[in-house]
């Protein structure tokens, strides 16, 4: 069926539902989301991680983790970390955080850690990902510790990423489909 005439069968079907009916069919998708939004924030309380589910962008942690492999993280702020302890940290002025592997750690009289990480597929360590004049990370920079990972489940977000037209189609189909679908 050609997309126009797609569109108009759509828009057919919102015209012949009753307000009944599409009152409900909103409210359903409205407690579809706030479901969703309720389950990452109880994540987030959970694990104690900002981002409790990251996708792998690169493949830099090859061979432990590929490019499109969801990692499930934790950020327990008690529990030490400790080399080779796989950890997504952000850096200051990056957008994106990275999955690399502490290398080194350097521990102070006080107790203030600071550690060092590299990529395992990588042949030198991610001194030249931090900020301009940093050399360690600390604790404060660490989003979460890898505690599990499901391969290449996070791909459908590289590909929603990379095309983004493919992304807004998808969310349009899976809305109408929402929105249109009757109880029997």
């Amino acid at each position: 069926m050609p997309q126009k005439e797609l569109a108009m069968d759509v828009f057919g079907d919102l015209r012949r539902m009753n307000k009944r009916q599409l009152y409900y069919q909103v409210l359903n998708f409205a407690m579809i989301v706030s479901s969703a939004l309720m389950i990452w924030k109880g994540l987030i309380v959970i694990t104690g991680s900002e981002s409790p589910i990251v996708v792998v962008l690169s493949g830099s942690m090859e061979p432990a983790f590929h490019r499109g492999d969801l990692l499930f993280l934790t950020n327990f702020q008690e529990d030490p970390i400790r080399t080779g302890e796989i950890v997504v940290f952000k850096v200051e002025g990056r957008d994106i955080p990275i999955v690399h592997r502490v290398i080194k750690i350097h521990e102070k009289e006080n107790g203030n850690i600071k550690f060092l990480t590299k990529g395992d597929n990588n042949e030198v360590d991610d001194r030249g990902l931090y900020k301009e004049g940093q050399n360690w990370l600390e604790k404060k920079d660490v989003v979460g510790r890898a505690r599990g990972f499901l391969p290449y489940v996070g791909m459908v977000t590289i590909i929603m990423n990379d095309y983004p037209k493919f992304k807004y189609a998808l969310l349009a189909v899976m809305g109408a489909y929402v929105l249109l679908k009757r109880e029997s």
